[in-house]
């Protein structure tokens, strides 16, 4: 076990009207929600053999039985702000509490695999950031190896601006970053070009 990282992963309690809402509009609640169970079990298919300690940080309530096993899956409730606010507190304590390496993800990209998941804490060995764009402008994973406060501040979050901002934030800091593959989110109808398994 890698003792000194950290994979902290943000995930919405999977409810029916309340996630995939800008795909909702296009395909129906009932087929976002699907969409949105599939999204999680690949996340938790692509974690669950990774060596470092695992956190699931939920929206709005901890669910000790659903497909995150208790004894792989440490588990608490996100702390309360956007999602700047939310993600620099989850660092915050992950630091705190003595982790050295901390990456974060979402359960948004389907295309993310344990391999990329591997090489994000490889590149933190030689660079302060590390940092996978999404095709949207934002990002599926970020990583660092102490807080920068900076990186979670004045964002316009949910929007093609994340990335670009995040990266200006880095470079006015002198930090070192590492870039992983550009990967799509599944946010919008057109995310799901090519996928069968609608």
């Amino acid at each position: 076990m890698a003792q000194n990282k950290l994979l902290l992963l943000f995930v919405r309690n999977p409810e029916l009207g309340k996630v995939k809402t800008r795909l909702a509009a296009s395909v129906g609640p009932e087929k976002a929600l699907e969409i949105y169970l599939h999204l999680l079990q690949h996340t938790r298919d692509v974690t669950l053999p990774l060596p470092m300690h695992k956190l699931v940080y939920y929206t709005n309530a901890i669910d000790t039985n659903d497909f995150w096993p208790n004894d792989k899956y440490e588990k608490r409730v996100q702390p309360p702000g956007d999602l700047g606010e939310k993600m620099q507190a989850a660092f915050a304590a992950a630091f705190d509490e003595g982790y050295a390496s901390v990456v974060i993800i979402g359960s948004d990209c389907l295309q993310l695999t344990d391999k990329i998941i591997l090489d994000a804490y490889q590149k933190l060995e030689k660079s302060d950031v590390v940092i996978g764009p999404a095709l949207d402008g934002g990002y599926y994973l970020l990583g660092m190896n102490r807080l920068h406060p900076r990186l979670f501040q004045n964002k316009h979050w949910s929007t093609e601006r994340v990335f670009p901002e995040t990266i200006h934030d880095i470079q006015e800091l002198h930090l070192s970053y590492a870039l992983l593959p550009h990967l799509s989110d599944i946010d919008h109808i057109e995310d799901l070009d090519g996928e069968d398994w609608l």
